[in-house]
């Protein structure tokens, strides 16, 4: 084939098939699913042959992890020798995604000779290593004995940090005559525990009930917890308090002040004196709930406690309880809003720089790579690259943050040995933040230029 294609054909051709492969190549994204908890060095999947290099390319082409979010980028490794992706960190779902329905790692692989980057995203699965929990040892109720049969006493959800299938909870009760248990659909889908009264309580024959209530995972094979309900009867609290919605919902901006009021919710009790007294607390939340926010008991204000980053966290949802002197309890919901501000500047890193470059290097050689992140959402995490300074450059944008500096004329190194740019990153925010990195690029020399004698004859 190289001979009919005559002197020099051969290599046209070689260049247009690379061309139409990296070109390819670059456009593909290679998606990878494992399950949380693999121990570091398990692998992810082969990189090297999904990205199509053959073993034989692997040193002059050295692929390697580019780029992500200082957070992330702890997280997988490329070995060198046989191009695989490894775990490098211990990968924990509810850490690295909380309660959200799905979670993945994105981020990007270099390889050089020639020069090119590939987005990776890795998906990680859920694997039932939670048990559902309940805040407390024992949940005690007080009913009174006048109460009639048929009554409900809301009684506390258990949490499960999984997601899925192995976040679904069930619930069971230990038997007893005298109660049995009932579920309550809330509005987004939960399902709360109602204990209920079967038969009337008489508090001169027994004045106290030890139940014991589990909770059930829908996991394979299913995880479970179980807390005591403690029952004390009393002789007259027939009403229990109701909040004035089942779910108080608010918007609040993120850097909000410590101790600032975020709402206030109000339950009423219909009893008198201490039956109708009423305190709030928090229902089952975890530590990072207590660390961020207070609830007064006495008046239902929720407050700021500590710092709230919308990168961080843009949702709370979390549970308060309403208790009065008799021990009757309901339970509402609270569902905080974090709204953005634009509080990061985009951070430029420099993946890649080839320098010194030839002066006879075609226009539209790529010269460096960038990554651009921005930790802001909407308009204020929308970042624009350009460049600044006297050279021949010019930046293009490429997928994931990524841009491209490329020689946007032919080089001269008789005329100028080095050109010194300025990448300036800005996002869309009112105002805009930017950040800036200086780029120099060292032009060799090519030998482009015959002897010229000072005069014509002598």
């Amino acid at each position: 084939r190289r001979q009919r294609l005559g002197p020099g054909g051969g290599r046209a051709l070689l260049a247009a098939v690379l061309l139409c492969l990296c070109c390819r190549a670059a456009a593909e994204r290679v998606r990878y699913s494992i399950p949380e908890e693999l121990g570091r060095g398990s692998l992810v999947g082969p990189l090297a042959r999904d990205l199509g290099l053959s073993a034989d390319e692997l040193p002059a082409r050295k692929l390697r992890v580019a780029s992500a979010s200082k957070k992330q980028l702890k997280y997988f490794t490329v070995n060198e020798e046989n191009g695989n992706l490894y775990v490098n960190e211990r990968l924990d779902r509810e850490e690295m995604c909380g309660e959200s329905a799905t979670c993945s790692v994105s981020f990007e692989v270099l390889v050089h000779n020639p020069l090119n980057v590939f987005r990776v995203e890795v998906a990680i699965e859920d694997v039932n290593d939670n048990s559902p929990t309940f805040s407390k040892d024992a949940l005690d109720l007080e009913i009174g004995e006048l109460i009639p049969p048929g009554a409900r006493f809301p009684l506390e959800m258990a949490r499960d940090a999984d997601v899925g299938r192995n976040s679904l909870l069930t619930y069971q009760l230990a038997s007893n005559p005298s109660f049995s248990l009932a579920m309550k659909e809330s509005s987004d889908g939960s399902k709360q525990p109602e204990l209920v009264l079967e038969k009337a309580l008489d508090r001169e024959k027994q004045s106290f009930f030890e139940l014991v209530l589990t909770a059930v995972d829908g996991g394979d094979p299913a995880r479970s917890g179980t807390v005591q309900v403690r029952v004390n009867v009393t002789d007259a609290n027939d009403n229990p308090p109701v909040f004035s919605k089942s779910v108080y919902e608010t918007r609040v901006a993120e850097n909000l002040p410590a101790e600032s009021l975020v709402l206030q919710v109000r339950a009423t009790d219909a009893d008198t004196g201490s039956n109708g007294r009423v305190s709030y607390s928090f229902s089952n939340v975890p530590e990072g709930i207590r660390a961020l926010f207070t609830v007064d008991s006495e008046s239902g204000e929720i407050r700021t406690l500590g710092h709230l980053d919308f990168e961080e966290k843009s949702k709370y949802i979390f549970g308060l309880e309403a208790k009065d002197g008799g021990g009757l309890v309901s339970h509402c919901k609270v569902q905080i809003e974090v709204t953005d501000e634009n509080d990061n500047a985009p951070e430029i890193t420099i993946l890649s720089l080839s320098s010194p470059v030839p002066e006879d290097a075609p226009a539209g050689t790529v010269v460096a790579l960038l990554n651009v992140d921005d930790p802001d959402s909407g308009e204020n995490g929308q970042v624009s690259c350009e460049l600044t300074g006297e050279a021949p450059l010019s930046i293009v944008a490429s997928s994931g943050g990524s841009y491209k500096v490329v020689t946007a004329s032919a080089l001269d190194r008789e005329q100028a040995s080095e050109h010194r740019v300025t990448v300036v990153a800005r996002d869309r925010g009112r105002p805009a933040l930017w950040s800036s990195t200086e780029l120099v690029l060292e032009v060799s020399d090519v030998n482009d230029n015959a002897p010229v004698f000072e005069e014509a004859a002598y």
